[in-house]
């Protein structure tokens, strides 16, 4: 069954697990129904940023996330590691001791995945194949952009609000609803990159906060 194996998760207080996480050095974005005239310099610095992202195929984050689906959810660490396309993803809930490992390829969109009673599974869409092992939806073929704050690579921009720094702070694309809440400032030789990010499609919910972003170049 879909949630056999998430609803131990339900004893984690996913909402309480994020919600209450701050840190120094980040900047908050505004609500997002506040509209802003972005000017030709901040215009300029992002599509900066956003080149040297680009220009960067390998990456890799660590950090916390929170979903729920309807009325079943849970929570736990997420590490996430990028090598151009393919990408791999632990996810692990400490309490239940539960732990799988995603392969995917944000190209294809196959997938992997191991640490699930019975064997691996492997499927044609990371996605699906994640959401029927354990229940967990997460848009994981799209976050390779999505968590660096860029729109798909090949989409325009028609879903997208941006704050007054010409970063993203509201997408909408494949079905999904993004927010960006908060930001790490760029610094010397790293560029400003999401900390904490609410997608939801549907009764589906992903609440995500990056606590260390790895492997930049300027």
């Amino acid at each position: 069954m879909m949630f056999s194996i998430a609803r131990p998760l339900l004893l984690l207080a996913a909402g309480l697990a994020l919600s209450a996480c701050t840190s120094v050095g980040t900047q908050k974005a505004p609500p997002p129904d506040v509209a802003y005239t972005v000017s030709p310099a901040a215009e300029r610095a992002e599509a900066a940023r956003v080149q040297a992202l680009r220009a960067q195929p390998d990456w890799e984050f660590q950090g916390r996330v929170a979903v729920s689906k309807g009325r079943n959810g849970g929570s736990g660490r997420i590490d996430w590691s990028q090598q151009g396309d393919a990408y791999q993803v632990q996810l692990s809930a400490p309490v239940t001791r539960q732990s799988w490992r995603l392969h995917g390829d944000a190209g294809g969109g196959a997938g992997r995945l191991e640490g699930l009673e019975g064997g691996p599974r492997e499927g044609g869409d990371a996605h699906v194949l994640l959401l029927d092992a354990t229940g967990w939806d997460i848009p994981v073929n799209q976050l390779p952009d999505w968590t660096r704050g860029l729109v798909l690579e090949g989409s325009d921009e028609s879903g997208l609000q941006r704050d007054v720094d010409g970063r993203p702070r509201r997408l909408q694309q494949a079905g999904w609803d993004v927010q960006y809440l908060e930001w790490y400032p760029a610094g010397e030789g790293r560029q400003a990159l999401p900390r904490r990010i609410e997608a939801s499609s549907g009764d589906a919910r992903v609440r995500l906060v990056i606590d260390q972003w790895g492997a930049q170049s300027p």
